[in-house]
């Protein structure tokens, strides 16, 4: 399904209170074993596509995602840093924020996950297979940005600024892709070595 973001409708944003009432939730997220929820290829900037499947590759990171074309991190060539081909986020986290499922697309993310992304949990490279793809955890910030607050709030992005939604990459975290292969919904996620 592609979806154009212009066109999503958005419901009230959470306050303070409800987003720390609905986080014991979120730190229930399991440190090892989880599972792939959502797929999110965004084919163009403001357009998203939720797929069953999808292939990861060390050349493009998700396949036929326009993370080279996107401005952000890159290398001192100019080129797309491959320490940010792929971002995953706490998919507790953003059925908190997002209030519907079909809203978890507007985080901008491509793999949405249950799984524990803290520092801890997930340091600077570890390695996580998810279908028969590993992908490494890099040390870029994922931070939230004008568009996350317009989508679901200022309490929701200042709540990914504290320290403790820092340390557990409430925003989500960067990671490469290592080893290609294809992945699928309800994938399981799984450290190795």
């Amino acid at each position: 399904m592609c979806a154009d973001l212009e066109t999503t409708p958005e419901p009230a944003h959470l306050t303070e209170a409800e987003l720390t009432a609905g986080f014991g939730h979120v730190l229930a997220s399991p440190a090892d074993g989880g599972t792939l929820e959502m797929i999110v290829r965004r084919p163009a900037v403001d357009q998203r596509e939720t797929l069953d499947e999808g292939r990861l590759t060390t050349e493009e990171g998700l396949e036929g995602d326009s993370w080279k074309k996107r401005r952000g991190y890159s290398l001192p060539d100019g080129s797309p840093d491959p320490d940010a081909q792929i971002t995953l986020t706490n998919a507790r986290f953003a059925d908190l924020i997002a209030g519907a499922r079909d809203r978890w697309p507007l985080a901008g993310d491509q793999l949405y996950v249950d799984l524990d992304l803290s520092e801890d949990n997930l340091p600077t490279g570890t390695r996580l297979r998810i279908g028969e793809a590993t992908i490494e955890v890099t040390a870029l910030p994922h931070t939230g940005c004008s568009k996350y607050r317009q989508r679901f709030g200022l309490e929701a992005l200042k709540f990914t600024a504290t320290p403790e939604g820092r340390s557990r990459h409430l925003r989500g975290i960067y990671a490469r892709v290592v080893e290609p292969g294809a992945v699928r919904v309800g994938d399981p996620i799984e450290k190795v070595d």
